[in-house]
C-alpha cells in the first residue's frame, strides 16, 4: 500500500473531503518505497528497504486553521483524523496571512517515473556495492559510500475540486575513497531519476584518481585565486542565492535583491550578462512534479536573463498584496553554459585552483549572500593546463552573486542533487576568495 494508485488515492481523499465540516479542507496522500546500501571501510555495513505513507488534513474555519495526520485508513481513522484537525482548527488564533485553498487547476503531468528504479532490487544494490569496492582494494584504497533509491508518488485535493496525482522516482549515489594513510581523499556523487544512467564502476574512478592524487598536498597562500569550480562545488553556494529569490523579503529590504529607496530589483543588471537561470518541471534532464506546495501550476519561467533579474517568487499571500500573479515554487534550477567538461576548462587554464566540493556552507551576511565554507576531496594547482600538484584545503569566504559576476568562461551543465534537483555548469572564475588554510583532507 505504500504507492498507491491514483485511483486508490483519489478514493482515500474524496471520503476526507467528504467528511469535513469545515469551511475548506485540503488532504494530501504521500507514500514512498526507499531502498539503500550503505558500506565502509571497503565492506558492506547495512542495506534494507523502508516504506510509508502518510495522510495530511487541513481545514479552515474562516481564518483559523488546523492540521493533522495519520498512517491508517480505514473509515473510522479517516473520520478521526478530520475531527482531529477541525477541533485544532476553532482553537487556533486567526492567520492574518491565511490564504483559502487553490480552485480547480489544470496540470500537465511530467516525466519524473522510471520503472527501471522502481523496480531496484537488492541484487543491484549490492552490485553497487561490489563494483565501488573491489576496485579500491586493488588499489589499496578505503571507500566508504552510500545508495539509496526510491519510487514515491504524490496525491492532493481539496474541497473546491482541485486534484492532482503523480509518481516520481529517484537514486542518489555518494562515495568518498581515501588512501590507506588518510592522506589522500577523493569523492564522488551522482543524483538520477532512472538508475540506467548510472554506473558505478566508472564514477568510481573519479574518486579514486582523487583520492590517490591528492595524497601529498601542499600549502599556498591564502587569498584571491582564478579558480574552476566543478558542478557539484558551485551547486552548494548557487542554491543558497536561490533561497532569496523570493519577492517578498527582496520587496522588504531583506535581501541582495531589494533596491536602495525600495521595491526589487526585477529588470536590473546582477550577474555576468552570460548567466541565465531558468526552471521548467518538464525539462527531460532534471523533470519536477507539475505543482509546488500550494497546489499552484508549475510552468517554464526564468529567473535570470542575460545576468538581469526576470522574476521572482511571488508567494499567494505577498502577490494579492502587491496585486502580482502569484508565482509557483520552483521544482528545479537550470543554469544554461557552454560545450566544455571541467577536464577542457582545466586544460585551457594558465594559473589557477580546482575544486571538487565545497561543503560546511554557512551564511555570513544574507544581504550580500556572503558564505563561508570548506573545499574538500580533491583540490589541486592548475599551471599550464595540468594539475600540477595537490594543494591542502581552504576555507574560503565568497558570495554567489559576486562570483557570477567574476565568470571567465562556463562549461556544459550537469545534472547535480543539492537538497533541490539542479542543472549546473562548471565554471572558471577570477578572484575567489580563500581566507585560510584547512588540515583535513
Amino acid at each position: 500500500m505504500s504507492i498507491m494508485t491514483e485511483a486508490e488515492a483519489k478514493a482515500i481523499l474524496d471520503k476526507v473531503i467528504a467528511l469535513s465540516q469545515a469551511d475548506e479542507c485540503t488532504a494530501t496522500l504521500t507514500g514512498s518505497v526507499e531502498g539503500n546500501i550503505r558500506f565502509a571501510l571497503n565492506n558492506v555495513s547495512t542495506s534494507g528497504v523502508v516504506s510509508n505513507i502518510d495522510l495530511g488534513v487541513q481545514v479552515a474555519f474562516g481564518r483559523r486553521v488546523g492540521t493533522a495526520s495519520i498512517n491508517e485508513f480505514s473509515d473510522a481513522a479517516l473520520e478521526r483524523v478530520v475531527r482531529r484537525a477541525e477541533d485544532l482548527a476553532r482553537l487556533a488564533p486567526e492567520n492574518p496571512e491565511f490564504m483559502p485553498a487553490v480552485e480547480r487547476q489544470t496540470y500537465r503531468p511530467t516525466e519524473t517515473f522510471s520503472q527501471a528504479t522502481a523496480d531496484i532490487t537488492p541484487e543491484q544494490r549490492a552490485e553497487v556495492a561490489r563494483a565501488s569496492i573491489e576496485p579500491c582494494k586493488a588499489q589499496n584504497l578505503i571507500a566508504a559510500g552510500f545508495l539509496q533509491d526510491g519510487q514515491s508518488f504524490f496525491a492532493s485535493a481539496n474541497s473546491n475540486g482541485n486534484f492532482g496525482y503523480q509518481r516520481s522516482t529517484e537514486a542518489d549515489y555518494t562515495c568518498t575513497v581515501r588512501t590507506e594513510d588518510g592522506r589522500g581523499s577523493g569523492w564522488v556523487a551522482k543524483n538520477v531519476q532512472d538508475i540506467r544512467s548510472f554506473n558505478a564502476s566508472d564514477d568510481i574512478q573519479i574518486a579514486m584518481r582523487k583520492a590517490s592524487a591528492s595524497a601529498e598536498a601542499q600549502a599556498l597562500e591564502p587569498g584571491k585565486y582564478t579558480v574552476i569550480l566543478e558542478p557539484a562545488a558551485a551547486a552548494g553556494l548557487i542554491s543558497f542565492m536561490f533561497n532569496f529569490f523570493a519577492a517578498r523579503p527582496a520587496d522588504e529590504g531583506r535581501s541582495f535583491l531589494s533596491k536602495a529607496g525600495g521595491g526589487n530589483k526585477i529588470g536590473e543588471q546582477v550577474f555576468d550578462p552570460r548567466v541565465n537561470f531558468y526552471s521548467d518541471p518538464a525539462d527531460p534532464n532534471v523533470p519536477a512534479l507539475p505543482w509546488d506546495g500550494d497546489g499552484l501550476p508549475r510552468e517554464r519561467i526564468s529567473w535570470v536573463e542575460d545576468g538581469k533579474i526576470a522574476n521572482l517568487i511571488y508567494g499567494r499571500y505577498w502577490a494579492q498584496r502587491q496585486g502580482k500573479t502569484p508565482t509557483a515554487g520552483p521544482g528545479n534550477i537550470i543554469m544554461t553554459g557552454g560545450t566544455k567538461s571541467t577536464s577542457d576548462l582545466v586544460r585551457e587554464t594558465e594559473r589557477g585552483i580546482l575544486v571538487s566540493r565545497t561543503w560546511y556552507i554557512r551564511m555570513v551576511d544574507p544581504q550580500t549572500v556572503l558564505l563561508t565554507g570548506l573545499t574538500r576531496d580533491g583540490t589541486f594547482y592548475i599551471e599550464n593546463g595540468e594539475l600540477r600538484y595537490p594543494l591542502k584545503n581552504f576555507r574560503f569566504n565568497e558570495s554567489p552573486v559576486i562570483m557570477l559576476n567574476n565568470i571567465d568562461e562556463l562549461g556544459r551543465p550537469v545534472r547535480v542533487g543539492d537538497g533541490q534537483t539542479m542543472m549546473i555548469p562548471p565554471m572558471r572564475l577570477r578572484d575567489f576568495t580563500f581566507t585560510s588554510l584547512s588540515d583535513a583532507v
